[in-house]
């Protein structure tokens, strides 16, 4: 048993005392969890008091939150970046902010209600079980989505995560909808832009056609420009990016001022779809740019 500590407590959610290093192990680690932060002293009574109890919680809670120990007698500097004036002394920090803090002895059910209210809210559990299921089952994550959304209608985020999985199962009229409500405002975030452009090359695509049958209408007329471009967004909404930039590409060379200007804004909304990060991207922008200027 540490010397810092009341408890015989080996739990890896409890640290006996502040790590050197208080930026990366406590305000950093607030973006992953709750960091409490109880600051005492072997000689404080009503420390003796708290200080079981807190360690309990944070050994039950198996991750609910981490609790910091830090006696003021052995880390006077730390305690004194939080002004603790009296002891005990409690700090929850959350998202790298200073989310609450009480000074004196709670009950352990009195503790149980504060750190309860360190948690994430109905709606951003829901939020985070949408985001865990999109990819495996984006039924139940839509699911997850709209329940969320019924607690806060006016979350933007939400909203963009909700039109996301529609995307996905391609239920595109609903998706559309959300998209050009956002829209509204003015301005779209990244994520909303891409799933707008990734409805917008599906609906080309679909207006055009089969690939297989698009292939053998250009392989009969390879000067029509407009039969290319129409590949080219067919090919993209199948996430064959690559195949339908270069042909993009292909017919900006042949008619920069004409229909090339199609293909460069078919370009732009592949660039979204794919994200800004990917090397493909990259690699286009910068063959895009060549052609352009």
């Amino acid at each position: 048993m540490s010397s810092d500590s009341f408890s015989d407590s080996s739990s890896s959610w409890i640290l006996e005392t502040p790590p050197a290093d208080v930026q990366t192990e406590i305000v950093d680690r607030s973006h992953e969890l709750p960091v409490v932060i109880d600051f005492w002293a072997p000689w404080c009574q009503p420390c003796r008091a708290l200080g079981p109890v807190l360690e309990k919680l944070a050994t039950e809670g198996g991750g609910q939150f981490l609790l910091v120990k830090v006696n003021i007698d052995e880390h006077q500097e730390l305690a004194q970046a939080f002004r603790v004036s009296s002891i005990p002394a409690v700090f929850a920090l959350k998202d790298g902010q200073l989310a609450d803090q009480f000074v004196g002895v709670k009950d352990e059910t009195e503790l149980k209600a504060w750190l309860q209210g360190l948690g994430p809210s109905p709606t951003q559990e829901l939020l985070r079980r949408g985001q865990e299921l999109s990819e495996s089952d984006p039924l139940a994550a839509e699911q997850s989505f709209r329940e969320a959304l019924s607690l806060e209608p006016d979350n933007d985020a939400i909203r963009v995560a909700l039109a996301g999985v529609l995307a996905q199962q391609e239920k595109d009229d609903e998706a559309r909808r959300i998209i050009d409500d956002l829209e509204k405002r003015g301005f779209l975030e990244p994520e909303a832009q891409q799933i707008k452009s990734a409805l917008e090359l599906r609906a080309s695509a679909e207006e055009a056609g089969d690939i297989t049958e698009l292939r053998s209408a250009v392989a009969e007329k390879p000067d029509d420009l407009k039969l290319q471009l129409q590949l080219a967004e067919t090919l993209a909404a199948h996430k064959q990016f690559e195949e339908a930039m270069k042909i993009c590409l292909e017919v900006i060379h042949s008619d920069r001022d004409g229909i090339g200007q199609d293909a460069r804004e078919s370009m732009l909304k592949m660039f979204d779809f794919v994200g800004a990060g990917s090397p493909l991207v990259t690699e286009y922008r910068r063959k895009l740019a060549t052609a352009l200027y």
